[in-house]
């Protein structure tokens, strides 16, 4: 598989979020929207979230909505075996995702917003940063703990935005406890981002990197243009 990403059928996408559910909130629409084209999505799951709200009876409860959750996106499951608190940028973190990678051949990783209050984004980050070195797509989520974001590449979710707040109540034990995945403030948040983007509903992004690969795109109709051609004070605006 070559590395380059034009939305084609087929591509490789890894999502990597610190706890459960973390993925879904930052770019699930995005990876329903890559199922739909064709696109192998694997989400790579850090930690249990032995620690999240909820007593800690919780922790196997947690997995099983995980699991739900990825089914009903579609996406490959993997866990990375840390714990809830604890994660740390070190080398077996980024051994632990590099391993990911390779096993994936991805060619587009998506993963937290590196300036975030809790620990465990911050670290998955880096550590991800450091791992996906010489890839050339990396695209950061926002979560309700994000300090700064300052995306510039949005992902149209209008046709995915009711998937995503199904997978979102997979995890059942994380939506009544906590207001910050309500499905009104995941709406509200997706109606922003595609106001911003001049679209109905958005998941936002900022990049690492986003390398574009113009390679001509397979039975697509385009246009054509002359040659050579120059607009007239009668040419309506609109033709050109």
């Amino acid at each position: 598989m070559d590395g380059g990403y034009t939305g084609i059928a087929g591509r490789s996408v890894l999502a990597i979020g610190a706890h459960p559910d973390d993925i879904e909130l930052g770019c699930g629409g995005a990876l329903l929207a890559h199922v739909a084209a064709g696109d192998t999505v694997t989400m790579l799951v850090v930690t249990g979230g032995e620690n999240g709200p909820g007593d800690g009876a919780r922790g196997a409860g947690r997995r099983a909505e995980q699991e739900r959750a990825a089914e009903m996106i579609g996406a490959r499951l993997v866990w990375g075996g840390l714990r809830d608190c604890e994660v740390v940028p070190d080398s077996q973190t980024v051994r632990l995702i590099e391993r990911v990678l390779r096993a994936t051949r991805a060619d587009l990783v998506y993963v937290h917003a590196p300036d975030d209050s809790h620990q465990d984004h911050r670290a998955v980050a880096s550590a991800t940063q450091g791992a996906a070195r010489r890839l050339p797509r990396v695209l950061h989520y926002q979560s309700p703990s994000t300090l700064s974001f300052s995306p510039t590449v949005f992902v149209d979710v209008t046709a995915h935005l009711s998937g995503k707040v199904a997978a979102l109540a997979a995890h059942a034990t994380q939506v009544e406890l906590s207001a910050m995945v309500e499905p009104d403030a995941v709406v509200a948040s997706a109606r922003h981002w595609g106001a911003q983007a001049r679209i109905g509903y958005a998941e936002a992004f900022q990049p690492t990197r986003l390398v574009l690969d113009l390679a001509p795109v397979q039975g697509g109709a385009v246009a054509a243009v002359p040659a050579s051609w120059q607009l007239t004070p009668s040419m309506p605006i609109g033709t050109v």
